[in-house]
């Protein structure tokens, strides 16, 4: 399974110190995913609930218990939460059938004075990881979900029609680490869905050659503190 922790490690501190999660809240982790960010919640929240529609990913989470968390398997864009005090989110709320729908279920769940605090991608052309990949690979990705919420007028206006008030969007650099080195990441790139199904469509000739241009290319990418590529997020805040 692919290590989603390790890939975004540059961007832990950036959301943590952005949720400023306070004593006492009740927190609610959107694609919480291994709950990664959902314990660090815990450290000062008074309780967290990390939900996510991957039961693999909440088997990963459980097997670091923390007192103050919960994991649900649920679909977040519908399901009726408790209410909550912070509801956050890394690369967790751009893959919604229904984004109003589901932000609009999410506004419900905050309480007056309650806040949102979610991590998404910028538009693709501004993701080195998302173009070098597949044209490494001599393709390109079809699936757009990762960036439905790049725009910042697009994603204003969802927000505001969920309800959600003075979205603010914060720009966030940071590299994507893929491996400690060119073999790590080439195993780590091949774990990724859409590498693989770009290689699957190819005859075992042009499939050699693609996997030899995915070496060279990661070997550009080796910094010598591991096979690292720009990124660029928005940090949204609403109330």
């Amino acid at each position: 399974m692919f290590d989603y922790d390790a890939e975004m490690r540059f961007y832990r501190p950036r959301l943590r110190e952005a949720c400023g999660v306070r004593d006492g809240d009740r927190v609610l982790d959107v694609g919480c995913g291994s709950g990664q960010t959902t314990r660090d919640a815990a450290v000062d929240a008074g309780h967290v609930l990390g939900v996510d529609v991957s039961e693999r990913m909440l088997e990963h989470a459980r097997r670091q218990p923390t007192p103050n968390v919960d994991y649900l398997l649920a679909d977040a864009a519908t399901y009726e939460f408790e209410p909550v005090d912070l509801i956050i989110s890394r690369f967790g709320v751009m893959f919604f059938d229904d984004l109003l729908g589901a932000f609009t279920n999410l506004r419900r769940a905050l309480r007056p004075g309650g806040r949102l605090v979610v991590l998404v991608w910028q538009p693709r052309r501004e993701n080195e990881w998302a173009r070098v990949i597949p044209e490494a690979i001599g393709g390109t990705y079809r699936d757009e979900s990762a960036f439905t919420l790049g725009s910042q007028d697009v994603t204003r206006d969802i927000l505001t029609s969920a309800g959600f008030a003075d979205p603010t969007f914060t720009a966030v650099h940071e590299p994507l680490y893929y491996g400690a080195d060119v073999e790590s990441a080439y195993a780590n790139v091949l774990r990724l869905r859409e590498p693989q199904a770009l290689l699957a469509e190819l005859d075992p000739a042009a499939a050699e050659r693609a996997e030899a241009a995915l070496r060279a290319m990661l070997a550009a990418h080796d910094t010598g503190n591991g096979v690292l590529f720009d990124s660029a997020a928005w940090i949204i805040t609403a109330e």
